[in-house]
């Protein structure tokens, strides 16, 4: 009878700890994943238990960036396999709805400073009028189009079979 009464304890506490975790939510490109995607996800991860990564469509990034080298499919799979994700939601709208984020119980979304204001606005106004929109630095010495123009430099003029 004892250990019957044990059980059911942990059951709510596990439960409870369930309940109450604090859901954090960021979208990304992710295309060529580098360190500076690992240390935005972790500073992400460390505003909430529940980190939740929206995967950019091609044709959204294409509209304000260049086009991913990497298709969608390769830079959700690699993405899923980072440490600090427990979940990543393909191809999400730009923007999500105050009405989304409500669903989707999100208390932070995240995004790296180095975000300009109107763009700020198109894409995160409604976490902006919730509140919950937290800007985390830009992690410098390192980006994609740094990596993009290392290959260059550094295959120009060879053949590759």
């Amino acid at each position: 009878m004892k250990y019957r009464n044990i059980f059911w304890v942990l059951v709510f506490l596990f439960c409870a700890h369930i309940e109450a975790a604090t859901r954090v939510y960021v979208d990304i490109v992710g295309d060529l994943f580098h360190a500076g995607h690992v240390e935005f996800l972790k500073k992400a991860r460390s505003f909430g238990d529940y980190l939740i990564v929206g995967v950019l469509a091609d044709d959204i990034v294409e509209g304000y960036k260049r086009k991913p080298v990497m298709n969608l499919a390769d830079r959700v799979a690699v993405i899923e396999a980072c440490r600090y994700v427990d979940e990543v939601m393909i191809a999400p709208p730009p923007q999500l709805t105050q009405e989304r984020i409500k669903e989707l119980d999100i208390q932070y979304i995240i995004h790296g400073d180095d975000i300009g204001d109107q763009l700020l606005h198109e894409h995160y106004g409604p976490a902006l009028q919730l509140g919950i929109l937290r800007l985390v630095p830009y992690t410098s010495g390192i980006s994609t189009s740094e990596i993009i123009q290392r290959i260059i430099d550094r295959t120009k003029g060879r053949v590759f079979q």
